[in-house]
């Protein structure tokens, strides 16, 4: 088309991000533009289109550009993200640009990053355990194939720790020799630290042959954060419902994506939401989450764990409460069992996992073995009993341990040792979910047979005596 050959030198403002274009013919919202300006070029994307005049958002700034020399050309395409098999084991740019130093990736072809979320109609049901190693997480709050399950920390706990973990750990049990397994893990707003660490943890556990990661760090522009998501979760639909692969996307941070995205809407002085974040939070949120899922007649899946930091540990600020409703549950930290020494710090009573039964025991209707067939019982014994042992502990608080019951402190001393044996692990530690369960069951012997209300008899049989 001669149109995106066409420069334009007609732009009228430039504040913060953003640059105004006058005249433009036949632009299209979210299409790619070039900046000339000198030698230089920079990137950015439509955001806005009325009449003859287009609003674009400089990925690089807008630092040094001049309203009278600056050139604008539009491409009449979207931002594309080059994608082959090549692209396993490389790190890139929150924009989708090489950063390893590596070779170039010759492409299979190129693919918008701005998907769309899988059609509910062609949705297959998420139903596969897979396994990360953390006790807390596959044993009361499993994840299942397909799932999103986002994990809500606070500023100082360890999820960074957490997430690298998972990338090392994550595999999907009895089915290593079958199935190709992949990670995609996509940093937002880190520091220069912190990206050295991620790479330096994944190459020495030999993870990053099967990672593809990007990395956009704290000092450059906030907007590109806004596509790092979208390029991230651009290479897991390829490496899933191309490849057919199993594919696990890590995002950390997604509290400054949204606050990425604050900065932009209060740029175009849009009328601000809850606490200043845009109307439309909950919207574009969707549009990142969506793309996790399943495909009938594909093989592979998509699974996102999004990492969040709460803003002073509040639950009901609007990035984890919209997160919360878009999401199949939550792993919440906790920072008071981070301040007792337990790693991971989970919350497990005030996590969840919406999806956990489906992809955990044995499918009732094809007998399939999904992990063991004791897991549901345990799982729900092991919240109750430690629910129960914090009620003591809240009651020890006040009224003394000599004013419990004998079976008020078996529950409390079970409580103290289920954070101390089956929540906190080692941070190199891979459980797999035999190692949770009978640890588990290990845990529930300490408490008087009469009180193992939810564990069927036959069940409760066959583990009771079993060492």
């Amino acid at each position: 088309m001669v149109r995106t050959l066409k420069e334009y030198n007609s732009v009228k403002n430039i504040a913060g991000p953003l640059m105004l274009i006058e005249g433009v013919e036949g632009a299209g919202y979210g299409e790619l533009v070039e900046i000339l300006q000198g030698d230089e070029k920079r990137l950015g994307r439509i955001l806005e289109v009325d009449h003859d005049k287009a609003l674009v958002q400089v990925f690089e700034g807008t630092t040094g550009l001049s309203v009278s020399e600056a050139k604008v050309r539009f491409t009449g395409k979207g931002i594309e993200f080059p994608v082959s098999p090549e692209i396993l084991g490389r790190v890139f740019t929150g924009l989708g640009k090489i950063r390893d130093g590596g070779p170039e990736i010759i492409p299979e072809k190129y693919l918008n990053i701005n998907g769309n979320p899988i059609n509910p109609t062609r949705r297959d049901y998420p139903s596969e355990f897979i396994q990360t190693g953390i006790s807390a997480i596959d044993g009361l709050n499993s994840l299942v194939r397909g799932q999103k399950l986002p994990i809500f920390s606070g500023s100082g706990l360890p999820h960074n720790l957490l997430a690298t973990q998972i990338v090392k750990q994550a595999t999907i049990p009895g089915e290593e020799g079958e199935t190709k397994f992949a990670i995609v893990f996509a940093a937002m707003g880190i520091t220069f630290e912190e990206a050295e660490f991620f790479q330096e943890e994944f190459i020495k556990a030999g993870a990053i042959e099967r990672c593809v990661i990007f990395i956009n760090l704290a000092d450059e522009p906030a907007i590109e954060r806004i596509a790092t998501p979208r390029v991230a979760l651009t290479a897991a639909e390829y490496l899933a419902f191309d490849l057919g692969m199993h594919v696990v996307v890590i995002l950390t941070d997604m509290t400054n994506y949204a606050e990425a995205l604050r900065e932009i809407s209060a740029a175009r002085n849009e009328i601000p939401g809850r606490r200043g974040y845009p109307s439309y939070l909950y919207t574009d949120l969707a549009t990142i989450y969506e793309r996790a899922g399943r495909i009938k007649g594909k093989p592979g899946s998509i699974t996102q764990i999004p990492i969040l930091t709460m803003p002073e540990d509040d639950k009901t600020h609007p990035i984890p409460d919209l997160t919360g409703y878009i999401t199949e549950g939550q792993i919440i930290f906790s920072r008071a069992l981070h301040l007792k020494g337990i790693y991971p710090p989970i919350d497990v009573l005030t996590s969840l996992s919406r999806l956990r039964d489906k992809g955990i025991g044995v499918d009732k209707k094809t007998g399939k073995k999904l992990t063991r067939e004791d897991h549901p019982a345990i799982a729900s014994q092991l919240f109750a009993s430690y629910a129960r042992g914090k009620e003591a502990e809240e009651l020890a608080m006040v009224l003394g341990e000599a004013a419990l019951t004998e079976s008020d402190v078996a529950h409390l001393k079970f409580s103290r040792m289920f954070e101390e044996e089956f929540i906190n692990q080692g941070k190199e530690e891979n459980r797999s979910i035999e190692e949770t369960l009978d640890i588990g069951w290990k845990l529930l012997r300490t408490l008087p047979k009469s009180d193992i209300k939810r564990i069927p008899p036959e069940i409760l049989e066959k583990y009771w005596n079993k060492k």
